[in-house]
């Protein structure tokens, strides 16, 4: 199977599962590489994951798994088989990159472990997924990104009045971010030396990795931030605001956008209690009050008019029914559509990347819908039937 993109020259052997890998591997998919997914004769979890779902009976398939699998190929193989694991072997040897979240030290007892993969592909990448680190006293744990987000102190930063989760499984998004980009960082440094490495990366690295500001109000400064609702902790006035027929929000991160929206609204610019924005995060509901109650007197859309003619950074809250169907998403080609085997026309989210000259978002000119499981077993067995060894 030939595809275009900047990664259509390099192979991917994807034996991950869930979301972390399964996202990193799309990612490389989206760039236009080859992935064959390597799924066990159960298929990956994800498929399962519903309601909703879509199809039916044996054709029928979670909406999650197809969240995370586009630009794959499916092949199933029983890893503990001979028959199956030589088909895998077959497979590294051909392969520029692997990816794997198992739980530490099971890919070792399958007898691929990083020793027998190099010894396979010396010029192989492997990018290796765990919750906790494959290292130190708690990597031994499970990875889930309801515990990561606890561990890891997300939750703790999230919400108002209770440690909150984000609305998607942003630990494992972030980790498949992560480990793609450190895949990529890998074979460049490949080109040089002519080997591959492992790049490790775990749930609890990505959300600790994006702790930002939040983390050095910690280890800088000290103080051990709580949950800050939908404002801002440290920039005023920055959130979201209830008017008379709902809410919008505003982000005035300068003293220009204060003295813009202090205009446009209409109260005292040099109110000594708002006068900087340490004053105005030391007043902050006070603030709020006062500018709920003249957001109050007109509905969003009136507000919202008039400060995009203010230049004033704002906007609404809108559901994901009304996202994409926004002429905005739909004009960075970030709906996409594709034609399933088994389920027809589907519409997809599609990815956060647009290169030159192209009118749709990813690496490649064509997207493959997220495949059945074993859709490809055939002809991935065909591929690698020409290894001799």
């Amino acid at each position: 199977m030939t595809t275009d993109g900047p990664l259509s020259d390099l192979v991917v052997v994807d034996l991950t599962r869930a979301l972390s890998g399964p996202q990193a591997a799309m990612m490389l998919g989206d760039l236009g590489a080859r992935v064959i997914k390597v799924e066990s004769p159960s298929g990956d979890d994800t498929r399962n994951w519903g309601p909703p779902f879509v199809g039916e009976d044996d054709e029928r398939v979670a909406t999650y798994f197809l969240a995370a699998n586009r630009n794959k190929e499916s092949i199933t193989l029983d890893l503990k088989a001979a028959e199956d694991a030589d088909v895998l072997r077959k497979l590294v040897r051909k392969a520029d990159v692997l990816l794997e979240n198992f739980r530490v030290g099971v890919l070792e007892r399958l007898g691929f472990g990083v020793e027998e993969l190099h010894e396979l592909n010396p010029r192989l990448v492997i990018l290796s997924i765990t919750g906790f680190g494959h290292d130190g006293p708690e990597a031994h744990r499970s990875g889930y990104d309801q515990i990561a987000q606890g561990e890891g102190g997300l939750m703790s930063l999230t919400g108002s009045d209770q440690p909150t989760k984000v609305g998607v499984p942003i630990a494992d998004l972030l980790a498949g971010m992560n480990g793609a980009f450190g895949v990529l960082g890998a074979l460049h440094e490949r080109t040089r030396t002519g080997r591959g490495r492992v790049v490790r990366t775990s749930l609890l690295a990505s959300i600790v990795g994006v702790h930002a500001f939040q983390g050095t109000r910690a280890t800088v400064a000290g103080e051990v931030p709580a949950p800050a609702g939908d404002h801002h902790p440290s920039i005023a006035p920055y959130g979201m605001f209830a008017t008379a027929t709902g809410p919008i929000q505003i982000a005035c991160g300068s003293e220009g956008l204060w003295q813009a929206l202090c205009s446009v609204v209409g109260i005292d610019a040099d109110d000594a209690r708002f006068a900087t924005n340490p004053d105005r995060v030391a007043n902050h509901d006070l603030l709020c009050e006062l500018l709920e109650k003249h957001f109050r007197g007109e509905p969003a859309e009136a507000w919202l008019e008039k400060f995009a003619a203010a230049g004033i950074p704002s906007g609404k809250v809108r559901s994901l029914d009304e996202v994409y169907d926004w002429h905005q998403t739909r004009s960075q080609g970030l709906l996409l559509e594709v034609e399933h085997a088994t389920q027809g026309q589907l519409g997809l989210p599609g990815s956060p990347l647009r290169f030159d000259s192209q009118p749709y978002s990813g690496g490649r000119s064509e997207h493959l819908p997220p495949p059945t499981l074993g859709q490809h077993t055939q002809a991935v067995r065909e591929w690698v039937a020409d290894d001799p060894t």
